[in-house]
This record gives C-alpha cells, structure tokens and sequence, in this order.
C-alpha cells in the first residue's frame, strides 16, 4: 500500500516512519515553509505537571510521554539511536507554598496512574536553585524525576532519516491533494503525480487549504511563538531540570550551555514571522522574573514557529468525512512535541486500517461540524 505524507514536522515525520516501519510504501512531501513549529519550538514532555488537562487529554498526553521511551527503542533497532529524547526532571516553581502543596498533591496522585512521571517531591528554594542554578532565590519547586526534553529539529531529522533508511520517499515542493472519480488517489508534489492508496494530511497550521477542495473545513488557526535561546557562558547546564512556573511559558537547557525560554501564545498573528518587540518582551519579563541568573546570558537567538492550534485544544487526529482515504493529523498547538510521536503512530495505524491503541474517535476532524 502507498501513502503519501504531506507534512514533515514531528507528527508527519513521525507518522512516515511507522508506516515504514510496518511496511508501507511512504512518500514524505515537504513544502519547506518558513515557520514549521517543529523548527521553533522547545520541547517539554512533562504532561503530568499541566493545570489544565482534564481526563481525556492527560491520558492522551500521558500515554504520548510514555511512548518516547518505546520511540528510542524503535529508532535504536533501526540503527537510528540519538533521538535526542532525555529524562532529566522537571520542576514547578513557585513563592506560594499553598501552591506548591496543591501541585504536589495534584501531580502526586497522576504519578500513582502513570508511573513513567516518576518520584515526587518539594523542594524548598536552595534544593531548586541547586537543580536550577539561575532561579530566584524565593522559588521552591515540586519535582518530578520523569519529566523530559527533547530537541525537536534532531528528533524529526532523526525520524526522517530512519524512515528514509526503511525505503520512504523524500519529495520537496508544495503538495495538492489529487481526486479522481470523487476519490482521492494521490497527490501532485511539485506538479508530479503521484498516485497512492492513502494521503495522511499533517501540514501543520497549512493544513486547511489543503483540504478545501474535499469540501472539509479544517478549524486550525496558526498561533504565533516566539522562543528565546540563550547562550550561558561557563554553565554546565545539560544536567538542568525543566522549569514550569505557573504561567504558559517555561525554561528548560540543553547541553552546551544552551537555555531557552517560551513562549508566546499568540491568536490572530497569521503567518506573520517577525520577531516582535512585545513578543521578545513577553518572553524576557517572564524568564527573568523566574530565573534572574539568566540576565547576563547572551541572547543567541529567537526562533518563531507557527501552531496548529484548535478551538478547543485538542488536535485532530482520522478520516475526513466522505473521504476515508484522507487522514488528518495536525492540531497539536502548544502540545505538539508531546503528542506528535505518538500521535503520528496513531495516524499510521488508521492509514492502514488498523485498529488504534487507544479510542480516538474524540478527536475526529470533522467533530465541530457535529455540534
């Protein structure tokens, strides 16, 4: 069976590879666009310290942390190792202790349900800037040993890489969907034509165009972030925790010395990738008020990445209605190098009709045209 994948963020890439892996035909299009999220952004995949992931979405997100370690297992068997997925703790810091105590309790009792979040414990403020050296000195923390980073540029190369080495097709240019007989039989990739028994749709926040022409209107926004790195000279950060305060945005390290801080959330921006002067604000304010240490860093560089964002959080993962040849797969937002490994896991099982571990049938695309 052909596939064709248009999209080569985390979860397209993802997906390539394990339908190579289970034996498929893949074709990978990748348009290039400036702005891919993947590119952009910093990956946290500590799910269980979230707020505001109720039920559904945290077993979702628990079950795609878990499966990272069953990810570098398979990319290491396919002599792919260095997926650049590591556990190194992460922590949420605040001066309220009520806080911490209410966080403690609450990421407690996730850990006894999901194993993989590890041990946890609080840590009064000298245990934390022991973990965190540039932390404020009031700031206590709840620990969790599992939470983990990954980069995302290295784990799609890798993954992408892998799928190629499994025989997957790699093909630059701008793809459409290709129907024939009320079908869709391929796609054309930089007008060639090619033909394939399914097309798993996972462009990102460029998606919805994509579909148009089936009729399917795709409610996937781009959400602008802007991310700062910072270059710490003398530090031997690759040790460092990941650090959640109570707030959207967050720092976490990796080796060589290198700290980034997110991110801005922002609705409405379009794909307008600019470095703003609030959004470079946003971000400092909010890293230097959590880890006053960072203010003699060097501010390397600011990455801007465009989220698939829905409205109401949560991705949109199967079959277009009246198409299932058509498999959707975007709408991670700020989630996606939680949820896109798994999710591309996911996709690649529906692609060839295979039952999914796990019920989906929530996240369906065409779910908001059903209310």
């Amino acid at each position: 069976m052909r596939i064709i994948v248009i999209g080569t963020g985390i979860a397209g890439a993802a997906a390539a590879y394990q339908l190579a892996r289970l034996g498929a035909d893949v074709v990978v299009a990748d348009a290039g666009l400036t702005g891919a999220a993947t590119d952009a952004g910093a990956g946290i995949v500590s799910p269980w310290a979230s707020r505001k992931l109720d039920d559904p979405a945290m077993e979702l997100a628990a079950r795609a942390a878990a499966f990272y370690r069953t990810l570098g297992e398979q990319l290491a068997a396919d002599g792919r190792p260095g997926g650049s997925f590591e556990v190194v703790g992460g922590m949420v810091v605040s001066a309220d202790e009520g806080e911490l105590a209410a966080t403690h309790d609450r990421i407690t009792a996730r850990a006894a349900e999901w194993p993989d979040a590890g041990s946890v414990d609080l840590l009064d403020p000298a245990q934390a800037r022991g973990l965190f050296p540039p932390l404020a000195p009031g700031l206590g923390a709840v620990h969790l040993s599992g939470a983990g980073r990954v980069d995302g540029r290295r784990l799609r190369e890798t993954l992408l890489r892998a799928a190629a080495g499994l025989g997957a097709r790699a093909m630059a240019g701008r793809a459409e969907l290709h129907l024939t007989g009320g079908r869709v039989a391929g796609a054309r990739i930089a007008g060639e034509l090619v033909w394939a028994d399914r097309v798993v749709v996972a462009a990102g926040a460029w998606s919805p165009p994509l579909l148009a022409p089936l009729g399917a209107r795709l409610p996937v926004e781009p959400q602008r972030g802007q991310i700062c790195h910072f270059d710490v000279p003398g530090a031997d950060t690759a040790a460092w925790p990941v650090v959640l305060p109570v707030s959207s945005h967050y720092l976490l390290a990796f080796p060589g010395s290198r700290v980034v801080a997110g991110a801005t959330r922002e609705d409405g921006s379009g794909f307008d990738h600019r470095v703003t002067a609030a959004g470079q604000h946003e971000v400092l304010e909010h890293a230097l008020a959590v880890a006053p240490g960072l203010g003699g860093a060097t501010l390397a560089e600011t990455r801007v990445g465009f989220r698939p964002a829905t409205p109401d959080g949560a991705p949109l993962l199967g079959p277009v209605a009246g198409h299932p040849e058509v498999i959707v797969l975007t709408g991670f937002g700020p989630s996606g190098l939680t949820l896109g490994p798994y999710a591309g896991r996911l996709a690649a099982a529906l692609a060839l009709d295979r039952p999914p571990p796990i019920d989906v049938s929530g996240l369906r695309p065409g779910r908001f045209s059903d209310r």
